[in-house]
Formats: C-alpha cells, structure tokens, sequence
C-alpha cells in the first residue's frame, strides 16, 4: 500500500478514536454511493443529528491551507451522498457536515483539529 494511503487510513482510525471518546457512534467508515465517498459517518448516542466528517490527513511539512480542499464541488459531494445514505437507510435525522484536519508530526505523533458544523448546505447543489 502506498504511504500516503497509510497516512489516511492512520488519520482516519484516529479520528474515529477521537469521536468515540467524545461520545460519538461511528456508524460508517468510507461508505460509498456510486463515485461518492463519506470518511466517517457518526453520530451522538441519544442526538438526532447525523454527522458527516470529511477527514484530512497531511504530513506536517505541507505548505498550504487544509480547508482549502474543501472546495464547491467537495461540499456538492459531500451533499449528494449524506443524501443517499438518508435515503439508503430510511432516516429522519437531521445532518451536520463536520471536518477534521489529522497532522502527522515529524516526530511520528498526529493531532487533530475538529470543526463540527464546518460549513452550510447550499440551497441548490448540482449532481
């Protein structure tokens, strides 16, 4: 497996770690519709609202803005598919999209910073 591969699964566990320390049910890790992909798919025991984390994993030597990655077209995704796993799964649950920049240390530790409610859905999105 190639390391940057590895880097995101290690970002991905250790978001999940974070979560479920917090009180979160991780119902999905990497659920897929179609081409869409959501990281992790979580939500608090007793709360009715879904979240939908897109996680980000970078080295610590990489020179730009995370939450540029987070573009139009990531959030349209990112839409499209909170949507289809409503769907797929019946619920009436109310969606929050959560981001979560994982930054892996020279030293080989990774920290986390977490933004719940990271942005708005747009009224319109394009499929």
């Amino acid at each position: 497996m190639a390391l940057h591969n590895r880097l995101g699964q290690a970002g991905e566990k250790l978001a999940c770690d974070y979560l479920v320390s917090r009180g979160y049910v991780v119902r999905d890790v990497n659920w897929r519709l179609n081409h869409l992909e959501v990281d992790i798919v979580a939500q608090e025991e007793q709360a009715r609202v879904l979240h939908i984390v897109e996680v980000k994993t970078r080295s610590e030597n990489d020179d730009f803005d995370f939450m540029q990655t987070i573009t139009p077209k990531k959030i349209r995704n990112l839409v499209n598919a909170a949507n289809g796993y409503v769907h797929h799964y019946n619920l009436d649950i109310d969606i929050q999209f959560d981001v979560m920049i994982v930054v892996k240390h020279q030293d080989d530790t990774m920290s986390i910073d977490f933004y719940p409610h990271a942005f708005e859905v747009p009224l319109y999105t394009y499929r």
